[in-house]
């Protein structure tokens, strides 16, 4: 079975299909970590920037918050 393993991270990857480990190899190489081990979410949201996105939608119809 075609692998690839990364120089990066260390993240190996495989399929049976090499048109589809080379698309996955893509996809590894723009959200790849960089360092081995290392954990991360691409959803976070900073810490500082806690307010609603959107205050139009902050509460419902009644006025109850929406987000905790």
């Amino acid at each position: 079975m075609p692998e690839i393993i990364c120089q990066d991270c260390g993240a190996k990857l495989f399929h049976e299909n090499e048109e589809t480990l080379k698309i996955e190899d893509a996809i590894h190489k723009k959200f790849c970590r960089k360092k081995i081990g290392e954990t991360h979410s691409y959803m976070h949201r900073d810490s500082g920037h806690m307010s609603t996105f959107d205050p139009e939608r902050a509460a419902d119809q009644k006025g109850k918050a929406l987000l905790k």
